[in-house]
C-alpha cells in the first residue's frame, strides 16, 4: 500500500526539526522565493531537510491542502507551519525566527541572523 500525500508530508514534517518544502532543492533553488527562504536557512546554518515539490506532482499539491496555505515554498519547525517567503523573511528581520528556532531547541548562527538583520536596515 502507497503513503499518499499527506502521510508522506506528515511524516517529513515529524521527523525532521526544520523542513522546507520548496521548488528545487537547498543547493539549486527553482524559484526566486525559494531561493530566499533556502538563502536564509543556509545561510543562518540551520539544518534542514529540503522538499523539492518539482520532483512529484502529489507533494507539490498535497502541500498546499496540508498547510491549508496556496503558495510554495513552506517552512515547518518541529511539525508546525511557519509560513513563505514574505512571513519566513519578515520573522528573521524582526528576530522572531530566532526566537523560534531557540524555542524549538534548533541550532543557528546567532551572528548569521544578526547579519541579515544589519544588511537589510533601513539606510
Amino acid at each position: 500500500m502507497s503513503e499518499t500525500a499527506h502521510e508522506r508530508i506528515k511524516s517529513d514534517v515529524e521527523t525532521h526539526d526544520v523542513v522546507l518544502f520548496m521548488k528545487g532543492t537547498s543547493q539549486m533553488p527553482q524559484c526566486g522565493f525559494s531561493s530566499k527562504v533556502a538563502g536564509v536557512l543556509n545561510y543562518m546554518g540551520v539544518a534542514y531537510k529540503d522538499v523539492n515539490v518539482l520532483a512529484d506532482d502529489a507533494i507539490r499539491e498535497g502541500i498546499k491542502s496540508y498547510s491549508d496555505w496556496p503558495t510554495i515554498p513552506q517552512l515547518y519547525v518541529k511539525g508546525e507551519f511557519v509560513g513563505g517567503c514574505d512571513i519566513v523573511v519578515e520573522m528573521t528581520l524582526s528576530g522572531e525566527l530566532d526566537d523560534l528556532l531557540s524555542g524549538a531547541g534548533v541550532s543557528f548562527d546567532k551572528a548569521a541572523a544578526e547579519k541579515i538583520r544589519e544588511a537589510n536596515q533601513p539606510a
